[in-house]
């Protein structure tokens, strides 16, 4: 929040932050929708294909049958309580459940790979695109990758403020993630492939490929297996929509609101409108999700680039502390009425031509052209765009007072703290200064 005060101006800020709770609500929808998917896989497991493959009483559109609508209440039934703990005591449980979901994800590529004698038919299955096609087809991938993680790195400094140490992060961050991410990549295209030789079909969706593995075998085995691999992606959900999506959020949305709204307060808030708007229908059709995954790209990824240039090319990594949470024109990130018009111009010229694009993939009407081809880069475009416009302008119109740094000095602040009827001086006032 205040690294969007010092480069959107201490209203402004409140723009990107709001685009991140909008982001997180999508998110939370999808992966409570997934969670469903977890709690009907078990259920299938323990009851059996009576009641994964019930009959279906919603209309087709709908796009949801009844055992998943019934599986997608259970979740939040469960979910909704774990809100009540407070952050600093979730740390043990996500350990388990990073020790649950490697188990599952592991398990599952060992059962794939033995049934399938083998890694599978698509790791030797040739190209279906060649040339220039297929260039702009990996670039395309790598930057719906990068855009599907960009609402996760927004969100770790809402949990890195936990950590003891300031560089307590630095390992998970710069080692760990990466390492994690491309591991479970290669993991997921080797049980793509393996199914695919098994059953005949793609199944990159791994709870699709449970649900599966559950109507082709009723055997006690079968049905053990997705039990356990069910209960591994159940943990994997709820650490998701919390760490990823409620905590973090309700942090942005009590500062939009502090008055009325707290963390908790406002993780159920978000928790109810990601119910209400119908998560299923984003992940119908696997080309509908990827759309929406690298679609949040177009808005965020210039977002990035201008907090990355703002720290480091026009600041300095320097930053007048106390300013920042000065809601008035005395602040150095005040600017012109508490916007600084650098940070809008940024985005939108990193947003802009990326537009025409993005509205083409929603339409299914892509045919490489020119706009679509900025629209298979917009990440990087976004971002790099975004971070060089907005320190060209501050190089050619420079604020007061852009660089340089002062400390946090609580004596302009001292009514907020001292109890009614004290009479500390201001020497006392200025000794809680950091």
């Amino acid at each position: 929040m205040t690294d969007s005060h010092s480069s959107w101006g201490m209203r402004g800020g409140f723009w990107p932050v709001l685009n991140r709770i909008v982001t997180a609500i999508v998110w939370l929808g999808i992966q409570m929708y997934w969670g469903g998917q977890a709690i009907k896989i078990i259920l299938g497991a323990v009851i059996g294909p009576k009641f994964a493959y019930m009959e279906n009483t919603l209309p087709k559109s709908a796009n949801l049958d009844t055992a998943s609508l019934i599986s997608f209440f259970i979740f939040i039934v469960i979910f909704l309580p774990i809100l009540v703990l407070p952050p600093e005591r979730l740390q043990t449980p996500f350990r388990i459940t990073f020790i649950m979901i490697t188990c599952t994800m592991f398990g599952i590529l060992g059962w794939a790979v033995s049934a399938a004698h083998g890694p599978g038919i698509l790791i030797h299955a040739p190209s279906s695109k060649y040339g220039s096609a297929l260039s702009w087809s990996a670039v395309f991938g790598l930057q719906s990758f990068v855009g599907a993680q960009a609402s996760g790195c927004l969100g770790q400094s809402d949990w890195t403020r936990y950590a003891r140490t300031p560089n307590a992060a630095l390992f998970g961050q710069l080692i760990a993630a990466p390492i994690c991410i491309c591991v479970t990549a290669i993991c997921g295209i080797l049980i793509t492939s393996a199914a695919a030789t098994i059953y005949g079909k793609y199944l990159w969706n791994p709870f699709e490929l449970l649900l599966t593995i559950q109507h082709e075998s009723l055997s006690p085995g079968a049905r053990a297996g997705t039990f356990f691999a069910g209960l591994g992606f159940l943990e994997s959900q709820l650490a998701l929509c919390i760490v990823l999506n409620c905590v973090s959020s309700g942090m942005d949305l009590a500062a939009l609101c502090p008055k009325w709204i707290n963390i908790r307060r406002g993780s159920y808030l978000l928790s109810l409108i990601a119910i209400a708007i119908c998560p299923w229908n984003y992940v119908t059709k696997p080309t509908t999700f990827i759309t929406v995954l690298s679609g949040w790209s177009v808005f965020l990824s210039p977002m990035t680039g201008i907090i990355v240039s703002d720290y480091f090319l026009v600041r300095k990594q320097e930053y007048h502390i106390g300013d920042l949470y000065t809601g008035n024109s005395t602040s150095a990130y005040w600017y012109i009425a508490g916007f600084n018009f650098r940070g809008f111009a940024a985005w939108v010229m990193g947003l802009w031509p990326l537009l025409p694009g993005f509205a083409r993939a929603v339409q299914g009407v892509l045919a490489g052209n020119g706009w679509d081809h900025l629209y298979d880069i917009s990440y990087f475009y976004g971002f790099f765009v975004a971070m060089l416009v907005y320190w060209a302008q501050h190089a050619v119109f420079p604020s007061e007072r852009q660089t340089g740094s002062s400390p946090f000095v609580l004596s302009d602040r001292a009514v907020m703290l001292k109890p009614e009827g004290s009479r500390e001086s201001s020497h006392d006032v200025d000794a809680f200064s950091v």
